[in-house]
């Protein structure tokens, strides 16, 4: 007897991000396919869904990003609070995500930049989003950079929403 299929933890609707401009965000992001949204402020953002490291629900937010050979990268700056962002905090409890790049949907595999990748990383986002630099020298913690990379083998392959 074949086995059951896996279910899709990323099925539910996520819950999008607490912050009314980037829930708006969100909103013309996945309404448009991207095409109202991708460019925002002279960078390209992407929609990451994590998985709520307490709840297990579906945690979509908004991230300006850059690539780096195959992978995507984006900056957990906070804006410089001196706490982590929670979208990270869920990718360190459960590296499996989702992201959506204009209208692609597929998943992902996260995993902080070793110390070695970072200073390369950091100034490739620092390049697309200067404040980033800002950020860093409001708080004491190092600010981490994500590295996203495709990964079709975890999950049945995605569908827009």
């Amino acid at each position: 007897m074949p086995a059951a299929p896996t279910p899709d933890p990323f099925a539910a609707a996520p819950t999008d991000s607490r912050y009314g401009r980037v829930a708006d965000h969100i909103r013309q992001y996945t309404a448009s396919a991207g095409a109202d949204g991708h460019d925002w402020n002279g960078a390209s953002t992407l929609l990451l869904t994590t998985l709520g490291r307490r709840s297990g629900s579906p945690r979509r937010t908004a991230l300006i990003y850059g690539c780096h050979d195959d992978a995507y990268v984006v900056v957990a700056s906070n804006l410089g609070a001196d706490r982590h962002p929670d979208w990270y905090l869920n990718l360190r409890h459960q590296p499996a995500a989702r992201i959506q790049v204009h209208a692609q949907l597929f998943t992902v595999q996260a995993r902080t930049a070793s110390p070695g990748e970072h200073p390369l990383l950091w100034k490739l986002m620092a390049g697309i989003w200067p404040d980033y630099d800002v950020y860093q020298r409001a708080t004491q913690r190092p600010i981490p950079t994500v590295v996203l990379q495709p990964d079709f083998r975890h999950l049945p392959a995605p569908t827009a929403r």
